[in-house]
């Protein structure tokens, strides 16, 4: 089963997200299927770059978002 969900790559105290699909079982930081976008919380308001062409390709193939990624999607109103 895949997954869309971060994958943290920010240095200590500086969290900066990469938005992957990957299979569910693998660590969150592990060997990633795609890249689809990014999250820096940092940035005032956060910024979340999406790729929603592609994301609707891996939901279509079954592909289950996680809730942080759920809500990135509403509120860009990609599903």
């Amino acid at each position: 089963m895949l997954a869309i969900r971060l994958a943290r790559i920010g240095k200590k105290k500086k969290p900066f997200y990469r938005v992957v699909v990957l299979d569910k079982r693998k660590p969150r930081n592990g060997r990633t299927v795609e890249i689809v976008g990014t999250y820096d919380p940092l940035k005032e308001p956060a910024e979340i770059k999406l790729d929603a062409e592609r994301i609707k390709y891996w939901l279509g193939c079954g592909a289950q978002p996680s809730d942080t990624v759920r809500s990135f999607l509403l509120a860009q109103k990609i599903a």
